[in-house]
C-alpha cells in the first residue's frame, strides 16, 4: 500500500499540548474508518494531510512518546494507536524521514495484538490496518508473516499488494522509493526500477 510521505509538516509543540488536545481511540477510529472513504486512505491529498495534522498532530506526538499506553487495554484502543503511528504519521510527515520513524513501534503493537489473538475480534477492514505495519516493514522475515496474515478471505487485494512489496524487498533488500527521503544512495538498478510506473505504489 502507498506509504510515500509528503512535504514536512510539524506536529504541535509538545510543550503546549494538553490532555484536551489528545483524541480518544474512538475518535481516531471514527475518523479513519467512518469519515474517510477507502480512496482517501491512500491518496496524496495535501488538504487531508493538513486536516489530520490539525486534528491528530498532538495525538501522534503523544503516541510517539509512548504516552498512550492506556489505549492498549482494548483491541480498539490498540488498533487506534497503530493507525495513529502507522497511517497518520505518513500524512502529517509526508516527504520527511519522520513519516517512517514510528514504524517499529506500530509493528510491535500489531505483533502484540496478534499474540493476544485480539486481531480476530476486529472487523475485516480494521484488521487490514492492524496488519499494515507488517507490509510497511523492510524485513523479509516480517513479510513472511505478512503473507500469512493477508492470506484470508476478503483480503485478496491486500495479499496482492503484499506479494508485490515482498518481491521488491527480495530484489533490493529495501524499498527504493524511500531512498531519497531517508538520504540513502540508490543503486543504478534501483534508479532504473524507480523510473517504472507504479514503482512507488
Amino acid at each position: 500500500m502507498p506509504d510515500t510521505p509528503r512535504d514536512s509538516a510539524e506536529t504541535p509543540d509538545t510543550h503546549t499540548q494538553t490532555t484536551r488536545d489528545i483524541a480518544t481511540p474512538q475518535a481516531v477510529c471514527d475518523f479513519w474508518f467512518e469519515t474517510l472513504t477507502p480512496k482517501q486512505w491512500f491518496a496524496k491529498d495535501a488538504a487531508l494531510d493538513d486536516e489530520i495534522a490539525a486534528r491528530f498532530g498532538a495525538t501522534l506526538a503523544a503516541a510517539a512518546r509512548c504516552e498512550l499506553w492506556h489505549w492498549r487495554d482494548t483491541p480498539t484502543g490498540r488498533l487506534a494507536e497503530i493507525v495513529v503511528l502507522d497511517q497518520f504519521s505518513r500524512n502529517v510527515h509526508r516527504n520527511t524521514p519522520a513519516a517512517f520513524a514510528q514504524d517499529p513501534l506500530a509493528l510491535a503493537l500489531a505483533q502484540e495484538l496478534i499474540a493476544r489473538s485480539e486481531d480476530t475480534t476486529l472487523p475485516l477492514t480494521q484488521r487490514i490496518f492492524a496488519y499494515m505495519p507488517f507490509m510497511h516493514s523492510e524485513s523479509l522475515a516480517i513479510h513472511a508473516r505478512a503473507v500469512a496474515l493477508f492470506d484470508a478471505p476478503g483480503m485478496e487485494t491486500q495479499l496482492d499488494y503484499e506479494h508485490r512489496h515482498r518481491e521488491i524487498l527480495q530484489r533490493f533488500g529495501r524499498y527504493p522509493h524511500r531512498n531519497a527521503i531517508l538520504g540513502r544512495v540508490s543503486t543504478p538498478e534501483e534508479i532504473a526500477f524507480l523510473r517504472q510506473p507504479g514503482s512507488a505504489f
